[in-house]
């Protein structure tokens, strides 16, 4: 890429230039060889709010950012494209409505029956409705919470006990793990089918599962991490199966307002048959949309009372008066950046896709994502490349090793080393790190269907993107 082996001192010497110590690549060569149908794509975009100034994250204890760093040994990162948040300044409507809260010094209790509460959840509903369509939601049926996973988490505690199965499409997000293994459920997963680049329900794999031992299943709405946005015949379809056999939907759909264009979001709750809807709760927030992570502010609601009700008594949230007053401000005065945020993502989607196909032909990727900020990449060939399979059963021969020379009967951390081995993705993560200074995620979190992928986050910068895609391909030209 850097002709005489002048990759690396191209690399520092724009990050001494930036300004931004272990920041970003300058804009590669690579970049400028896409073909002439993908130009505008890889160009920057003019608009009222900058997404294309990289903003510096880096040593505010980030764990997209500084987490790499101290996890993988390095000293540097070109980019941090693992964790599901982006690199954006905030909305300056929600930056706004956080100073001047602050002007008031003091931090009691939260009055949820106050008009700034009644506010928040006026403003939710008025947001779904306008931009969605959705005209279902009572704001008696809607509860507050702490994030997602707290909402998913109550729901999961009303509808299931320790033992019940939990089914969902699968790869799917890996934060449900975590939520299953929290209310000790088990996890149902119905491998989907890879057809024309896209991801698809296996249906009768899927109706297969649907045992008494299921009792709710888990929707990703779009799906994380492939990027599929459901048409209404897939979830109407997905929704009869669940009332069917008498199945719970829990539908995720956080990740809703980035739907790229051609496409369309369809809500669960906007689905004709109501006994479907009513037989459903979905989760919502603005901590994806506005990168609002670390506010701790989510929603779910239904227009089953009964089942409402049995949620809520589950949802015990200490919730975050900032984080309400940022998600408010948000939904009030922040539609035109969103809308020139999911613009500027729905272009980084296509610029990468198309990277990835023209300049990296040992990853492969399927087509454009539909929906979210991440794409899904088979690391196949590399793995195979790098000996990975080799490299991982050898580190798990090490680690068992380790632990019976200590005399230890696989307690503790050595238990979470046998349970959790090595996987050969997990070796192609440590790669990518080491080699390129880019950090993805490793497919196998994302359950049955994960091995031998990495999730790619691409809500950053266009300049950063394409840093990361430069430095990615050049390390692999090595192997070739």
């Amino acid at each position: 890429m850097y002709p005489n082996g002048k990759f690396d001192q191209g690399r520092r010497s724009f990050l001494k230039n930036s300004g931004v110590a272990g920041g970003v690549l300058a804009l590669g060569p690579l970049a400028a060889s896409i073909a002439a149908g993908e130009g505008a794509a890889a160009a920057p975009m003019k608009g009222k709010y900058d997404f294309d100034t990289p903003y510096n994250r880096k040593g505010f204890d980030d764990v997209k950012w500084d987490s790499p760093l101290r996890t993988e040994h390095i000293d540097h990162l070109v980019a941090g494209m693992g964790i599901a948040d982006m690199d954006f300044r905030c909305a300056p409507a929600i930056t706004e409505a956080l100073r001047k809260r602050i002007g008031h010094e003091n931090w009691g209790y939260l009055d949820m029956g106050s008009p700034g509460p009644v506010a928040f959840k006026n403003g939710l509903i008025a947001w779904n409705r306008k931009r969605y369509g959705i005209d279902v939601i009572n704001p008696d049926l809607l509860g507050i919470t702490t994030g997602v996973h707290a909402g998913i988490i109550c729901a999961l505690r009303a509808f299931t006990k320790p033992g019940d199965k939990v089914l969902m499409a699968t790869p799917i997000y890996n934060g449900f793990y975590g939520d299953l293994r929290y209310t000790k459920t088990v996890a149902e997963e119905s491998l989907m089918k890879y057809v024309n680049g896209r991801y698809e329900i296996d249906w009768e794999d899927f109706e297969r599962r649907m045992t008494p031992q299921v009792k709710v299943s888990i929707l990703c709405n779009p799906q994380n991490p492939v990027g599929r946005a459901w048409t209404r015949d897939e979830l109407d379809r997905y929704g009869a199966l669940c009332l069917k056999h008498n199945i719970v939907v829990i539908s995720d759909e956080i990740h809703c307002d980035f739907i790229m264009k051609g496409q369309k979001y369809v809500p669960f709750s906007t689905l004709a048959n109501k006994e479907v809807v009513a037989n459903s709760f979905t989760m919502k927030s603005g901590s994806k949309s506005f990168s609002l992570a670390a506010m701790k502010c989510a929603w779910f609601f239904s227009t089953n009372p009964k089942l409402f009700d049995a949620a809520i008594e589950m949802n015990h949230a200490d919730l975050n008066t900032l984080g309400m007053i940022s998600e408010q401000a948000a939904y009030a005065g922040g539609e035109d950046w969103l809308n020139q945020c999911v613009d500027y993502i729905d272009a980084n989607q296509s610029f990468a896709n198309h990277y990835i196909k023209t300049n990296i032909p040992m990853i492969k990727v399927g087509a454009k994502p539909e929906g979210t900020y991440l794409s899904w990449l088979d690391v196949t060939e590399i793995a195979d490349r790098i000996g990975a399979k080799k490299l991982a059963d050898e580190a798990n021969r090490q680690a068992a090793s380790s632990a019976a020379k200590m005399g230890q009967d696989y307690s503790g951390r050595q238990a979470m080393v046998a349970k959790k081995p090595v996987m050969p993705e997990e070796i192609v993560g440590h790669w990518f790190a080491k080699n390129a200074f880019v950090q993805l995620n490793p497919g196998n979190t994302y359950g049955y269907g994960g091995a031998n992928h990495m999730r790619m986050n691409v809500s950053t910068s266009r300049r950063t993107l394409t840093a990361a895609l430069d430095s990615m391909a050049g390390a692999l030209k090595k192997l070739a």
